[in-house]
């Protein structure tokens, strides 16, 4: 089993896929510090200095012992106060579509650059080329 197990781990597809996931973890923490630092504040500021990150709706209070601010939605989670928190998740979505659209340009290259060369215009066949030389000969003759 262990030998199986050892021949499983040493396929190509599997180190690919190992090394397509690390990468893909480290891109996606690019594309979150991305949206978090430099788009999200500039949806903001061109809605008027909108902050996305702290839009929440709060379902219930806040328990009697918290005693941070009301409309800090990191501190109030942090509380455990239940929250449907869309700014975050306007946040997660904008992470998403960039994310997509840069695998949708990564495949488009791959496939571009994988698809076969196209063939030339394919010339007489052999019979065509067989019947051409007959009827030479004979025209000579």
């Amino acid at each position: 089993m262990l030998s199986e197990f050892k021949t499983f781990i040493a396929r190509g597809n599997v180190l690919d896929l190992a090394v397509g996931v690390i990468i893909g973890a480290a891109f996606g923490k690019i594309v979150t510090s991305l949206t978090e630092s430099i788009i999200m504040p500039i949806v903001g500021w061109l809605f008027g200095g909108f902050d996305f990150s702290n839009k929440f709706i709060q379902l219930s209070p806040a328990p009697a012992d918290y005693k941070g601010s009301l409309t800090d939605y990191a501190a109030l989670k942090a509380a455990g106060v239940p929250m449907i928190g869309y700014g975050d998740f306007i946040t997660q979505l904008i992470n998403f579509l960039i994310i997509a659209w840069v695998i949708f340009l990564i495949v488009k290259a791959a496939n571009r650059m994988m698809a076969p060369p196209a063939e030339a215009p394919a010339g007489p066949t052999e019979t065509e080329l067989l019947v051409e030389i007959r009827d030479e000969l004979r025209r000579r003759a």
